[in-house]
């Protein structure tokens, strides 16, 4: 398995013959410059700011310190690879608009700002003193044991060396029980510089790489992912409806005034007969592409939109509907394909299974909302999980963030509500 992670590797039982342990030693090590230079960029712009915004001047200046958060978080989470071989991706999105001014805003009013300047802040005055002290205990005391015999023989002459300044070793056997003692000091202090980087490390993940902003770019680039599949949808539909009326639907009507007119010049007789029935044929066969290209999308609807649509659907309905769509302007086009579809989906549920006598549409729009209710006086207890269609309602307008809710009570009436967000088209239309 491939160690990712200092954490992962503390786990591995050959830990202390990898280079995760001097890897741990240089990421707590290397805090120290980094803290030190943001800890005097802190100091001298604090001063200079405090000066000079007597003359307004330093306000500026102080601005840009509460931006230093950023290069500082970008080092450390290129610092972290060094204990993390795990992704550290900028939370930070994509300005609005091109220009320094729009980058600015757009910084000052996202939140992983200002966690990385508290960051910053927490770095220059506390993490790096803590880091540089941890590691010099831990690898200074193993490191001046183990040199106790070194010291001894260059130093005190082979006679005597006072050990961490603390103890005096007055013979070669104490000097070397020192080294071993050192050894052994070492080889713990591998885990413990391990462990301790491990925990400035999820720290420094949590703060300023954290999972969430992850998970946030992933939902984003799904949605944005789901609108170009709407759109690609719409223009291959588009491009399919126009193949079928130009192309196959004129051949047809060709195909059908041919058949006519040799209809007409054919002498009576069964060669007459064949091309009455061819002739009839291919009416039916332009009828069922009509409907076909009508289903597809309808040329009311793209003309004069989702109120006249529906109008037109509630004519053609089984039962007889009772329209009232208040609309009065015209709605993204993947807006209005999607609700007249689950219209024309609703009315053909009640007149194949409700038993009602009478159905209903209404449709309005309100604070970026299209709300259209279908209703009817059927038997009611019309149920998504004995397949009515309405999972298939509920999954084209989800793609639109939309919501469907139903309410159908056994012995009625049914109540089907549709909502989509969307707002009005800019253009003008006669």
């Amino acid at each position: 398995m491939r160690l990712l992670t200092v954490r992962q590797a503390l786990a591995h039982p050959r830990f202390l013959l990898t280079a995760w342990p001097w890897r741990a030693a240089g990421y707590l090590l290397s805090s120290a410059p980094v803290g030190l230079a943001v800890l005097m960029v802190l100091l001298v712009g604090v001063a200079l700011g405090g000066v000079l915004a007597v003359v307004l001047v330093g306000l500026p200046l102080l601005a840009l310190l509460a931006l230093l958060g950023l290069p500082v978080a970008a080092v450390e989470r290129r610092r972290l690879r060094l204990v993390d071989g795990r992704p550290a991706r900028s939370p930070h999105r994509a300005p609005d608009g091109p220009g320094p001014a729009v980058w600015a805003r757009t910084r000052f009013r996202e939140p992983a700002t200002w966690r990385e300047l508290g960051f910053t802040l927490v770095l220059a005055t506390v993490l790096w003193p803590l880091d540089l002290l941890v590691a010099a205990v831990v690898l200074g005391v193993p490191l001046g044991l183990l040199g106790t015999p070194l010291v001894m023989a260059t130093v005190g002459g082979g006679e005597e060396v006072r050990v961490l300044k603390l103890w005096l070793a007055t013979s070669w056997p104490q000097a070397s029980a020192a080294a071993l003692v050192g050894l052994l000091m070492l080889a713990v202090s591998g885990y413990v510089l391990g462990a301790v980087a491990a925990g400035r490390a999820e720290l420094t993940r949590a703060l300023l790489a954290p999972a969430d902003g992850e998970r946030q770019e992933r939902v984003a680039e799904l949605v944005r992912s789901r609108v170009r599949l709407v759109d690609a949808f719409e223009a291959e539909r588009r491009r399919i409806e126009r193949d079928l009326h130009d192309g196959a639907q004129q051949r047809l009507v060709a195909l059908s005034m041919t058949l006519g007119l040799a209809r007409l010049d054919a002498p009576p007789g069964p060669l007459a007969d064949q091309l009455a029935k061819a002739h009839d044929e291919a009416g039916k066969a332009l009828a069922e592409l009509r409907d076909l290209i009508q289903g597809i999308h309808p040329q009311v609807l793209a003309d004069h939109g989702l109120g006249a649509a529906v109008a037109d659907a509630a004519d053609r309905s089984a039962v007889p509907v009772d329209v009232s769509v208040d609309l009065p302007g015209r709605l993204p086009e993947a807006v209005e394909a999607a609700a007249y579809f689950v219209v024309c989906e609703a009315l053909a549920n009640i007149g194949k299974h409700s038993g009602a006598g009478r159905a209903g549409v209404t449709g309005r729009h309100e604070g970026g909302l299209l709300a259209l209710e279908v209703r009817d006086d059927g038997r009611g207890g019309a149920d998504a999980e004995r397949g009515s269609g309405l999972t298939g309602l509920a999954d084209r307008v989800s793609v639109l963030d939309g919501t469907i809710s139903l309410s159908s009570p056994p012995g009625g009436p049914t109540l089907l509500r549709v909502e989509i967000p969307c707002e009005w088209r800019t253009e003008h239309f006669a």
